[in-house]
């Protein structure tokens, strides 16, 4: 048993099965333009924000387009997916529910605009299970630093120590513990080359939620 008050869950690569569409829109977005994806890209781009992901982009590959372009086509490329086809990691949903009937408050901190993760959420069934949301699109910085959970235990109005966190990146599941809160690393085979690293930082591993804590 662990004692936590609140949780705080990243989506993609979560409790979204949804990395692969991301793969699929970097691959497409660059062809476009006669690019390819670079060895590095998704190591360099997991942990900002979409925001800042467009200006990476940019200047990584001389891009003439602006931010609001990038992250306008993105979008596009994302919210069918996003909004029919992205589903719940195995028993994420059974893990929620269960929270919920611990009476645990429950929140999305999540590099995802309002944009796509409001329809994901809403298509799995699972958006009213949230007491708040959070975007890096609302902070200065992305995930490699502890700002969004920061926002989100202040929502919550719920101490960072009594906050678990739920993130499958390396650099997110620092920063998170860094905000002072209890952190598992989640397993999606996008990050698991880093799992050895995870483990020196995390709390716990987890490869699904059967095993999660409850308070």
């Amino acid at each position: 048993m662990t004692e936590f008050k609140a949780a705080i869950f990243d989506l993609d690569g979560t409790i979204l099965d949804s990395m692969g569409v991301w793969e699929k829109i970097d691959i497409e977005f660059l062809a476009k333009r006669n690019l390819i994806v670079s060895d590095d890209y998704v190591d360099k781009i997991c942990a900002l924000s979409f925001i800042d992901v467009a200006k990476y982009t940019i200047n990584l590959y001389g891009l003439t387009e602006t931010v609001e372009d990038i992250t306008s086509e993105w979008n596009s490329m994302a919210l069918y997916e996003y909004s029919n086809n992205v589903i719940l990691k195995k028993t994420a949903r059974d893990y929620l529910i269960r929270l919920k009937t611990a009476g645990i408050k429950l929140a999305v901190a999540t590099t995802l605009p309002a944009t796509l993760y409001i329809p994901v959420l809403r298509n799995n069934e699972i958006y009213d299970y949230f007491d708040i949301f959070c975007s890096t699109d609302e902070v200065k910085h992305g995930k490699g630093h502890p700002d969004i959970f920061l926002l989100a235990a202040e929502r919550l109005n719920v101490s960072p120590t009594n906050c678990i966190v739920f993130e499958d990146i390396l650099p997110a599941i620092i920063s998170a513990k860094n905000a002072g809160m209890r952190v598992y690393g989640v397993y999606d085979k996008y990050s698991k080359k880093s799992r050895s690293e995870i483990l020196k930082y995390a709390d716990g591993y987890l490869f699904d939620f059967m095993n999660a804590p409850l308070p």
